[in-house]
């Protein structure tokens, strides 16, 4: 069992959000899954221009890092997306990481993986922060087994104090990876996702026959 935690401050080692999610991932390690973080910082990607490139081959214009980041996403049974409030939303960079998960999203890549995200944040914002990263997983077809949002105050003690709940956290995703887990809430929100993006892979079907295919065995498409 893999879990990966995508980090989205500009702060990385010394981000709060960062040791948050670091707790959950110690919960799930504790659980049995094999981890790891990933600082957006440290990597180069490129802001998607909506050309649909990808659309047609499944590859980005752009050689930059994030295809070899999808293949580590794509090869782990847990994602956690972790960032600070920033201006009531994730970071920039965060962002800018989501806006590439457009191929993704569209031909459902990352389906049937379980997830959970966490934010931190001064005085508000985090829930909403956790409740969009969440909505970011349903998106690429993963369910999310819940979130922590912190609010510090700019007490960085703050974040110790939520650890055991954020462990809790970790060791719940795991559960959900090794045991299931389902939600009829989120099930229903991405099987409308599919029924919209079904277009996109009937049309270029052609371009992409293997991906086809896959959705076709799914049931995705009749």
């Amino acid at each position: 069992m893999k879990i990966i935690a995508i980090h989205g401050s500009p702060r990385t080692i010394r981000s709060t959000t960062r040791q948050l999610a670091g707790f959950v991932l110690e919960g799930a390690a504790e659980a049995g899954a094999e981890t790891e973080i990933v600082d957006l910082c440290d990597l180069r990607i490129t802001p998607c221009t909506a050309c649909e490139g990808c659309s047609f081959n499944g590859i980005c214009v752009y050689e930059d890092d994030l295809p070899e980041l999808a293949v580590r996403m794509k090869n782990a049974d847990g994602i956690v997306f972790a960032s600070p409030v920033y201006i009531d939303n994730v970071s920039g960079q965060m962002k800018i990481f989501f806006d590439r998960l457009a191929d993704a999203i569209h031909y459902q890549l990352l389906a049937g993986k379980k997830g959970c995200s966490v934010a931190t944040t001064h005085t508000s914002g985090g829930d909403e922060v956790v409740a969009y990263q969440n909505h970011v997983l349903n998106y690429l077809g993963v369910i999310s087994a819940g979130g922590i949002s912190i609010a510090t105050g700019g007490n960085p003690e703050a974040v110790d104090a939520a650890g055991p709940a954020a462990r809790a956290l970790g060791k719940k995703l795991a559960a959900a990876i090794t045991d299931g887990f389902s939600d009829p809430v989120q099930e229903e929100e991405i099987r409308g996702n599919r029924e919209f993006f079904k277009d996109i892979v009937i049309d270029n079907r052609d371009f992409r026959t293997e991906e086809y295919e896959r959705w076709v065995q799914q049931g995705w498409i009749p």
